[in-house]
C-alpha cells in the first residue's frame, strides 16, 4: 500500500521542478485553448447555425487526435525512460520510430477521414440546414493530417527530453496565425474604427470556410516548425541516424501506446455518439453543448499543463529503478493539480454566464450553455486528479489500466444513462451534462483505488 498520509508539498525541490516542467505545458494548453476560443467566438458572430457545423465535428476532431497523442505517449515513456536511465542512443532510435509512426499515421488517418467527411455530419444525426457547412469544414481541416500528426507526436517526443518551451512556442506561433487568418478569411471587406481612426480590413467572407481554412494552415506551420525542431533537439536529434525500422523499439513503443489508442478511440467514439445523442434535443441545445464544452476548456488547462510533466517525470523515475521517487513526484502533481482546480472549478461555477457570452450573444444559447457548465464546476477537482493519475500510468507505460476503466465509464455510464435520458425519458441538456459529470467522477474513484493498491507497480523494475 502506498502511503499518503505525508503532507503533499513537503518537496520544495520537487514542487520547484514540477512547475518548470508544467508551465510551459500550461501555458500551450492555453493557446491551444485561445485558438478554439477564437474560432468559436468569430464563428459564433455569424450565428447559431454557424456554430453548431462547427461544433459537430469537435468530438470527431479528437477521435482523429487519439491516435497521435497515444503514440505520441508511447514513445514519450520510451525516451523518458531511456533517459532516466541515460540511455541516450536508444532514446535516438525511438525518436527515428517516431518519425515513421508520424508518416503511417497521418497519410492513413487523412486519406480515411477525407472519405467519409461528405457522410459524417448526416452520420451524426445533424440538422439538414447545418450538414453542407459540417462537411466542408471538416474536410478542409482533415486535408493536412500529416502536419497534425507531426505537431501532436514530434511535441510529446520533445516533451520526454524535458524541453517544454519548444512545443509552447511552435503553438504560440500557430495560434497567432489562426486568428489573424481568422479575422481575414470569415469575415467581409469592412471599415473598422479605433477611437477618430478609421481603417479598412480586407475580408474573404468565406465564413466557415474561411475558419476551417485558417486552422488547416496553421496546422501546416505548426508540424512543420516541431519537425524542424526535432532536428535540433542535442538529446534525440534523429540528424545523422537512417530512418529505418528499429523493431524492439518499434514493438515496445506500440506496446505501450496501442492500449492508449484504443483508450482514446473508445473514448471518443463515446464522445462522437454522445453529441449524436445531443443533436436529438435541437440546433439551439447542440450550439449550446458545443458552446459550453469549449468554454470549459479554459478551465482544465492546468491539469492537461501537468500530466505532461507527470508523464515525464515517471518516466524519469521508472528510468532510474527509484520507486521512492515516483511516489513523491505522483502525489506532489495530484496535490498540486487538485488544489488548482478546485480554484478553477470554483470561478466557472460563479461566472458560466461571461464565459458563454465570449462565444455567442444568443440569450437561449447562453443560458443553457451556463447551466450546464455551473453542473460541471462541481466535478473539474476530480477531474484534475484523474488527469495526472492517467499521465502518471503513461508515463511508467501502464497504459492498460486507464483503457480499462475509460471502456467502462465512458459506455457503461456516460453512453447508456444519455440515451435513457434523452431517448427514453426525454430529460434536457442539464440531465446530459449531469450523466457527463458522473463518468468523470467514477473514473477518478477507480483510478485512485488503483493507484493506492499500488499493484500497477508489479512488473516495473525498481531498485530494492
Amino acid at each position: 500500500m502506498l502511503n499518503i498520509k505525508k503532507p503533499l508539498f513537503q518537496n520544495k525541490e520537487m514542487i520547484i521542478t514540477v512547475f518548470a516542467l508544467a508551465w510551459p505545458s500550461i501555458v500551450e494548453q492555453a493557446l491551444q485553448t485561445l485558438v478554439q476560443y477564437a474560432d468559436s467566438a468569430m464563428v459564433g458572430r455569424i450565428g447559431a447555425e454557424a456554430s453548431a457545423a462547427v461544433g459537430l465535428t469537435t468530438t470527431v476532431t479528437w477521435l482523429i487526435n487519439g491516435p497521435f497523442f497515444a503514440m505520441g505517449i508511447g514513445v514519450l515513456a520510451y525516451i523518458a525512460s531511456s533517459i532516466g536511465a541515460q540511455k541516450y542512443e536508444k532514446a535516438k532510435i525511438a525518436a527515428v520510430q517516431s518519425i515513421i509512426i508520424t508518416i503511417i499515421l497521418g497519410i492513413a488517418v487523412g486519406i480515411l477521414m477525407l472519405s467519409i467527411s461528405p457522410f459524417l455530419p448526416k452520420w451524426l444525426g445533424a440538422a439538414p440546414e447545418i450538414q453542407r457547412d459540417a462537411s466542408i469544414y471538416f474536410g478542409i481541416i482533415c486535408l493536412p493530417m500529416l502536419f497534425r500528426a507531426s505537431s501532436i507526436i514530434f511535441g510529446a517526443v520533445l516533451r520526454a527530453t524535458g524541453d517544454m518551451k519548444t512545443p509552447m512556442v511552435v503553438n504560440l506561433i500557430m495560434n497567432i496565425i489562426n486568428i489573424l487568418l481568422n479575422y481575414i478569411l470569415i469575415y467581409d471587406s469592412r471599415t473598422v474604427s479605433i477611437g477618430n481612426f478609421s481603417f479598412f480590413v480586407y475580408g474573404a467572407g468565406l465564413g466557415v470556410v474561411g475558419s476551417a481554412t485558417a486552422t488547416a494552415i496553421s496546422h501546416c506551420i505548426s508540424g512543420t516548425l516541431m519537425f524542424v525542431e526535432l532536428y535540433r533537439n542535442k538529446i534525440i536529434s534523429p540528424k545523422g541516424e537512417k530512418i529505418k525500422l528499429h523493431k524492439p523499439i518499434m514493438k515496445r513503443c506500440i506496446q505501450i501506446g496501442f492500449p492508449v489508442t484504443l483508450e482514446r478511440v473508445t473514448t471518443c467514439l463515446g464522445h462522437v455518439v454522445f453529441t449524436a445523442l445531443v443533436t436529438k434535443l435541437g440546433t439551439i441545445a447542440l450550439a449550446a453543448h458545443s458552446i459550453a464544452l469549449t468554454a470549459e476548456q479554459a478551465f482544465y488547462i492546468p491539469g492537461y499543463g501537468m500530466q505532461a510533466s507527470a508523464s515525464t517525470l515517471a518516466g524519469n523515475a521508472l528510468g532510474e529503478r527509484n520507486e521512492k521517487k515516483l511516489h513523491n513526484v505522483s502525489v506532489t502533481i495530484i496535490g498540486i493539480a487538485v488544489a488548482i482546480m478546485t480554484i478553477t472549478g470554483a470561478i466557472l461555477f460563479l461566472f458560466p454566464n461571461v464565459m458563454m457570452s465570449i462565444f455567442t450573444k444568443d440569450p437561449k444559447v447562453i443560458q443553457s450553455g451556463a447551466s450546464a457548465l455551473r453542473i460541471v464546476a462541481i466535478s473539474e477537482p476530480m477531474f484534475g486528479a484523474l488527469i495526472i493519475l492517467e499521465g502518471i500510468f503513461n508515463g511508467v507505460g501502464e497504459t492498460k489500466i486507464p483503457f480499462l476503466i475509460s471502456l467502462l465509464t465512458m459506455w457503461g455510464i456516460r453512453i447508456l444513462s444519455t440515451f435513457l435520458c434523452v431517448s427514453v425519458f426525454g430529460l434536457g441538456l442539464n440531465a446530459v451534462w449531469l450523466c457527463m459529470v458522473a463518468d468523470n467522477v467514477v473514473r477518478f474513484i477507480l483510478l485512485t483505488i488503483c493507484f493506492i493498491s499500488g499493484r500497477w507497480k508489479r512488473n516495473l523494475q525498481f531498485t530494492q
